[in-house]
């Protein structure tokens, strides 16, 4: 025994002494202040400010005769919080432990309560025998100057429980938005403190400490005001509709610069405030968030709605058509009706308009000819036994059928349909659909016999030739119908590049990184991805026809008193349909169509026709960009910032 004390005490004893000392020293993390956001202009889009925090130090609760119950309880009391909710704060997370819990360190103060009002944390810091342990600091929260404008492009901040990334529990983190895509740009770079501890967890001394780095501001593309007025659009366009009688469940738009695929704009219906994220969420405004009975506001849908395009379609059929021998200044009859097997596929309102060269067609968005063009292509797919595809190859040509690469997280890649996108489908669905095919929908069927008899057939002819790509499918996809998906974002990068001479843009929101001392750390450039594969000429005749389109066309009562002397609008209509829903309303346009700057795309879910909700919103759009028609302009002659904002000092 004396050999082993002798051992342990003069032989190994620097070893024990060390790993003593180990044990005692803790490392705790400081957390960087955020970078802003702001618009092309400085105006501040999020920002910081300072907000009182409860702190709790779990050491000091558990050297009180009872591990602090007493004081939680009267701490709850004050905050008119559970005490249940703070005990579950200070609980260091395990793998054992469920939420709420503490990711950071047992050493350091743990924030119980966030956005605490001045007036209860002066009831604490008056009181430190009642509260021992207990602190109320200032700490940085995130502060939205706008209101909730452009929610859903900045994204928001939770808590940070990565395992093994040691930020700690204070830590937030970007979970969606640009403060997702730009985490770790805005972040900063967290600081660091050794201190020594006793073995009751009473700190002793500091042994070193590394500051951390402020986060870089992000100067992004959008300009505030033309966010605003393409909001305010928004708002009043599903309000119009639902006067009409129209459900409009969402909208959606989006502003680009064709020139340089950069997103001025971008926004959606319904929306929220994002300061509802600052010191943590309450269930029942998340559960509002993200149910669908609330309109689902968190979500994104100018990148991750997806709608059949309808007729703004056309101008992929046209391209497709041309590039398939067709003449653009050909003479095409425009009839009533088209024939397919033994269906027949109306044009709108079974109108016939005539002969017609694509010009024409386009302007009064007539089916038929397209019809006929769709049908004539897949008949030659058919002879030759490998199907070309020529309207879907033109479709991936303009960018749909994948994400464009915009800089948001969650983006929806669209669908472009197909002969091998069927029968995978089909095969994915076809125990299913057989099965409705034989039992029906007897659900359905109490409450409205027609539609469930139109659903037993669509199964039947489904489950037994679903995987067949029929001339019917061609067809409907002529015209943005049938299986054919495309985002906001996605038709607003076609037109983009349509008005641009063919350009094809990755768009991008983020502009510039600029550190604290006014470095650009790095510029944000929109790639060019690809070209069209369209004649300049194709391209050039398409573009006088659309000009035609607000002027004379399917847009004419929706632009009707126009100023087209100071702002000549190019777009295209469409009116997406659907069994047992109402029209879904699109408009797709670009101005000034002689000299193309920007593009702007409105849908607008079940809101009636083109020209009814998404064509008069793109007009107040136009107008608030460029003053028209008695507003002020957002953007004085559409021009946009040419250099970095002066970070030093704030924008308006």
């Amino acid at each position: 025994m004396a050999c082993r004390l002798w051992q342990v005490q003069i032989l190994d004893g620097d070893r024990y002494a060390g790993a003593a000392a180990a044990e005692h020293v803790r490392r705790i993390t400081l957390p960087a202040v955020r970078g802003r956001i702001v618009d092309d202009r400085g105006r501040p889009l999020v920002r910081n400010r300072t907000a009182m925090t409860v702190t709790v130090d779990r050491a000091a609760l558990g050297r009180l005769p009872d591990d602090g119950r007493a004081v939680l309880e009267r701490l709850a009391r004050v905050l008119g919080r559970p005490r249940a909710e703070l005990s579950g704060r200070l609980r260091i997370c395990g793998p054992e432990t469920g939420r709420p819990c503490w990711a950071g360190s047992p050493y350091e103060p743990i924030p119980v309560a966030e956005g605490v009002a001045e007036r209860t944390a002066l009831q604490i810091v008056e009181r430190p025998e009642d509260f021992p342990g207990v602190a109320a600091v200032p700490q940085p929260v995130r502060e939205y100057p706008q209101g909730g404008l452009a929610a859903h492009l900045l994204g928001y901040l939770a808590p940070d429980d990565t395992p093994g990334r040691g930020a700690g529990g204070t830590s937030l983190v970007g979970r969606d938005g640009l403060e997702a895509s730009y985490e770790a740009d805005l972040s900063g770079r967290a600081g660091s403190r050794e201190i020594v501890v006793d073995s009751t967890g009473q700190v002793l001394r500091t042994l070193r400490e590394q500051r951390p780095q402020a986060g870089a501001t992000l100067v992004t593309s959008i300009d505030a005001k033309v966010q605003a007025v393409v909001e305010k659009a928004l708002e009043r366009a599903v309000e119009r509709a639902r006067g009409r009688g129209a459900p409009a469940d969402s909208a959606a738009a989006v502003v680009l610069d064709v020139r340089t695929g950069r997103v001025v704009a971008m926004a959606g219906h319904p929306s929220y405030d994002p300061d509802v994220w600052t010191g943590g969420i309450a269930q029942d405004d998340y559960e509002r968030l993200t149910g669908a009975g609330h309109g689902s506001p968190l979500v994104p849908r100018a990148i991750q709605g997806q709608w059949p395009p309808a007729s703004t379609w056309k101008v992929v059929s046209t391209a497709a058509a041309v590039a398939d021998g067709h003449d653009f200044h050909g003479r095409y009859d425009c009839s009533g009706s088209y024939r397919i097997g033994d269906r027949s596929f109306r044009n709108f309102g079974g109108v016939a308009h005539g002969t017609m060269d694509l010009h024409r067609a386009l302007v009064v968005s007539c089916d038929t000819i397209f019809y006929r063009f769709a049908h004539e292509m897949w008949r030659e797919d058919e002879r030759s036994g490998r199907p070309a595809e020529p309207v879907q190859r033109m479709a991936r040509a303009f960018g749909f059928g994948a994400p464009t690469g915009v800089d948001l997280p969650g983006e929806a890649a669209g669908r472009v349909p197909d002969r091998a996108w069927k029968r995978s489908w089909w095969e994915r669905t076809r125990e299913r659909t057989c099965a409705d095919a034989r039992t029906g929908y007897p659900e359905t069927a109490r409450t409205d016999p027609a539609r469930a008899a139109y659903l037993k057939a669509i199964a039947a002819e489904n489950c037994t030739h679903g995987h067949v790509w029929t001339a019917g499918d061609t067809a409907n996809l002529s015209i943005g119908q049938g299986d054919v998906l495309v985002t906001p974002l996605q038709l607003a990068r076609a037109y983009a590049a349509l008005a641009n001479g063919g350009t094809l843009y990755s768009p991008r929101v983020g502009k510039a990184l600029v550190d604290a001392d006014g470095r650009v750390v790095r510029t944000i450039t929109p790639p060019a991805t690809g070209r069209l594969p369209v004649s300049g000429r194709t391209l050039s005749a398409i573009r006088e026809a659309l000009a035609d389109v607000p002027r004379s066309g399917t847009a004419a009562a929706a632009f009707a008193g126009f100023p087209f002397d100071e702002l000549p609008v190019a777009g295209k209509t469409g009116t997406a349909e659907a069994y047992g829903e109402k029209d879904t309303s699109w408009f797709a346009s670009f101005a000034p169509a002689d000299e193309p700057r920007f593009a702007v795309v409105v849908v607008v879910s079940e809101g009636g026709s083109g020209g009814e909700a998404a064509a008069p919103a793109a007009r107040e759009i136009w107008s608030g960009i460029y003053g028209l028609e008695g507003r002020r302009a957002a953007l004085p002659g559409g021009r946009l910032s040419a250099r970095l904002p002066d970070l030093t000092r704030e924008a308006r």
